[in-house]
């Protein structure tokens, strides 16, 4: 099954409190949450992942 990631906006001007992310099976190795941008403020470095 391809991961998910549950990621949340930090920044304080974001209404976004979390997202989910779902990936392919052919995804990068190398690909973090830092290659990502939210998709409420478009912010690139106010992410971070949601560890359960």
């Amino acid at each position: 099954m391809p991961a998910t990631k549950e990621v949340k906006c930090l920044s304080d001007d974001c209404e976004l409190d979390m997202f989910e992310n779902h990936y392919t099976y052919d995804i990068a190795d190398d690909h973090t949450v830092a290659d990502l941008s939210c998709p409420l403020c478009g912010g690139t470095d106010c992410l971070e992942e949601i560890e359960l």
